[in-house]
């Protein structure tokens, strides 16, 4: 690329931000020490649209209580929710664990060191198998997250939005003539760091940055707007009524989610999307005639694609004869069992306003 030619085979990109890493980078993280496959997979799906602060004590948590492959997939699936549960994009969680079994039924209970065999597992795409391969055996495999893009794009000066598929196909290219001969583990770690610390999306430190003199983008005053950003168009909004059924004993009402869709395979409270269909689940569900419920705070939550608003409705001393029983799409849960299930951040929310520590 234009501009970079000048930097020497003994002061790569590559060797330079190995430098910079040596001082400024992350050492001390907990997938670092010690450095298996298990844990660096593990830390990878947990950074995915994750900041590191947010991701280290669920990390931590959920390798207390699954330690290895093994464990993860004899674990029952609600309790990997429950393990997940607040940290979001859920789906990670149910290809984790439908990964960590398929590991065990065709690679020994073990990781395979494979880039084709661990992109063949559910939830590993081809820059988390290059992570993984990178940082837990050290093999010269490049990444392609969105530091790594947004970097590449700016030091080589490359517009169009990097999701496209030509774009992809060169920042790719890029990449794995960027590698150097050792240190991969080192390296794909300093690739991370220095796009999450230095070149942020907004105000990127190019006054400090190790490769700032081959830059193109700051050559040539196109830093803020590279990488060209997706083509943006105002997100739909979705809303819907949750039902809150308290028993007198405290207990409140859940329901799994469907195996697809948004929260899939989480605890929830109950969803219809108008009023009158509120009446008509209670009239199939609950003993008693029952007003149209009290009205709680709205909540609010955005996805990916859209935006959800939530009017939560509360019923108190609900009838303990009502018809639910326990089954695994309907349960009255206790406030001490919340914490063994999977339930969606805002949901858990909730509940833990209305439902707070001391209650039944």
């Amino acid at each position: 690329m234009p501009g970079n030619d000048a930097i020497g085979a003994d002061d790569t990109f590559a060797a330079r931000l190995l430098a910079w890493f040596d001082r400024c980078g992350r050492h001390d993280l907990p997938w670092q020490h010690p450095r298996t496959p298990y844990r660096v997979w593990l830390s990878e799906i947990m950074l995915q649209q994750t900041q590191v602060r947010v991701v280290v004590p669920y990390f931590e948590r959920f390798v207390a209580a699954l330690q290895d492959v093994g464990a993860l997939a004899r674990a029952p699936l609600d309790e990997v929710l429950a393990l997940w549960s607040g940290l979001g994009y859920y789906a990670r969680a149910r290809n984790l664990h439908a990964a960590a079994r398929r590991c065990v039924e065709q690679h020994g209970g073990q990781l395979p060191r494979d880039l084709d065999a661990l992109v063949a597992l559910p939830g590993i795409g081809r820059s988390t198998a290059g992570a993984i391969l990178a940082q837990a055996w050290g093999d010269r495999f490049p990444i392609m997250d969105g530091n790594v893009k947004r970097v590449l794009a700016r030091w080589h000066g490359i517009g169009g939005w990097p999701g496209t598929p030509a774009i992809e196909k060169r920042l790719w290219t890029i990449a794995a003539a960027q590698l150097p001969d050792r240190r991969m583990a080192d390296y794909t770690q300093a690739q991370m760091d220095f796009g999450a610390t230095l070149c942020t999306r907004y105000d990127p430190a190019c006054i400090v940055c190790p490769v700032h003199d081959g830059c193109v983008a700051l050559r040539e005053g196109r830093v803020a707007e590279l990488p060209t950003p997706k083509p943006g168009k105002p997100l739909p909004e979705r809303s819907a009524l949750v039902l809150l059924a308290r028993r007198g004993d405290g207990r409140v009402l859940l329901q799994r989610r469907p195996p697809t869709g948004v929260w899939a395979s989480l605890w929830s409270l109950p969803e219809a999307p108008g009023h009158e269909l509120a009446r008509d689940w209670f009239a199939r569900h609950l003993v008693g005639d029952y007003d149209a419920g009290e009205p709680l705070v709205p909540i609010a939550h955005g996805f990916t694609h859209y935006r959800l608003q939530l009017q939560p409705l509360q019923w108190r001393e609900v009838a303990p004869h009502a018809r639910v029983a326990d089954n695994d799409d309907l349960r009255w849960v206790a406030r001490a069992e919340l914490a063994t299930l999977g339930i969606p951040a805002p949901i858990r929310k909730l509940l833990d306003t209305m439902l707070p520590e001391g209650s039944p």
